[in-house]
């Protein structure tokens, strides 16, 4: 079974920047994605992206400040968050999809075990 293990995150002040990656095997075969999840608030779809990297989708939230990225030969996919906000405090998690849709969260399987953001202000 596909596990996932995520490392990155931590704390920042607000503009500042941080990366994600999450890695595990065989992740051609997948559609990945990154969701978050703030206390009190429901899980958000963050960035996804498809098995060919052409294929992407942002939030409108993260939208022009995160970009993700896959690298088959590494089989790691990255999240990197550029001007963080304090609302992007939330705990992140990498997920995997064998279905074809980007960001529905019911399609993804497997989830990483998350990893914590703190933006200060």
């Amino acid at each position: 079974q596909l596990q996932l293990v995520e490392s990155g995150g931590g704390l920042v002040q607000a503009g500042g920047s941080l990366g994600l990656s999450c890695s595990g095997p065989g992740f051609d075969d997948y559609v990945l994605g990154w969701f978050r999840q703030a206390p009190g608030k429901e899980r958000e779809g963050v960035s996804c992206i498809g098995r060919n990297t052409g294929r992407k989708t942002y939030s409108d939230s993260v939208k022009g400040r995160f970009t993700i990225s896959r690298d088959t030969a590494t089989n790691t996919v990255y999240l990197q968050m550029d001007s963080l906000k304090t609302e992007d405090t939330a705990v992140y998690y990498c997920a995997a999809s064998d279905l074809f849709r980007l960001c529905v969260s019911e399609d993804y399987a497997t989830w990483g075990q998350g990893t914590q953001v703190t933006v200060s202000s």
